[in-house]
């Protein structure tokens, strides 16, 4: 797997009207996700980053909610996000609104998500598709250093993958916004093309029973029982 983390990226912005077109992104995104938010519940959920605390989170049931980031408005809590600090298994959700776009480490991000989240706990991740026209125009030499083309654009396979690694169980994978320079960003190519779409969402859950069992192991206590079984029908001829 290619590794993520790199020494050097890009600032992130500090609010979503600091990009072309931010808020557009985020009345997008805050539409997407109203469904799912309406789905959590729980006592503590994290906002990660100053664009995930600008997202409206009025429709989660969660009350208790804290804005964690190194800098910037709005920010309840002054702390790197590879290093949060709180406790083990002490929050029901985290929110990541393209946070992993401008991580340098997003393996590490996504461990202290893990670390910090209880079992069956929610994780909300948004970013840009990388297989959408921002992703055409982040080939452009002169366009990639701006905002957002600045940003790590990682494709939802990849991030899958590293969710599985986790033992994430993924519920949605949604892109949409096709068209990025339009507010309703294409509503009959975003109907038709999703998979295009600039922006995407995944919502996935922490489990703490593989996903999937081990083919070897599950083989092996097969074969110890048969023959735990097979000496104790001998066991029981030979007494009779």
């Amino acid at each position: 797997m290619k590794p993520a983390r790199i020494t050097q990226v890009a600032a992130a912005p500090g609010h979503w009207r600091e990009m072309p077109r931010g808020e557009y992104y985020r009345e997008a995104l805050e539409e997407q996700l109203r469904p799912w938010l309406a789905k959590l519940y729980g006592f503590h959920l994290l906002k990660i980053g100053n664009l995930s605390a600008e997202i409206n989170t009025e429709s989660c049931a969660i009350s208790h909610q804290v804005n964690v980031s190194l800098n910037g408005e709005p920010m309840q809590v002054r702390a790197d996000p590879l290093h949060l600090p709180f406790a083990e298994k002490s929050v029901d959700a985290c929110l990541l609104a393209h946070t992993l776009a401008w991580s340098e480490d997003p393996h590490r991000m996504l461990r202290e998500a893990d670390r910090v989240l209880i079992d069956d706990g929610w994780l909300i991740i948004t970013g840009f598709n990388p297989l959408s026209l921002m992703g055409i125009r982040k080939l452009i030499p002169f366009v990639r250093k701006r905002v957002p083309y600045n940003s790590r654009m990682f494709s939802a396979g990849r991030q899958l993958d590293w969710l599985g690694l986790l033992n994430f169980e993924v519920l949605h994978l949604g892109r949409f916004q096709v068209l990025p320079w339009s507010r309703q960003g294409g509503t009959l190519l975003s109907t038709h093309l999703p998979a295009l779409g600039c922006l995407q969402i995944i919502v996935a859950r922490k489990r703490t029973v593989p996903l999937t069992l081990n083919p070897l192991r599950h083989k092996k206590a097969k074969t110890r029982m048969r023959q735990a079984v097979g000496a104790t029908r001998s066991a029981e001829r030979k007494s009779n």
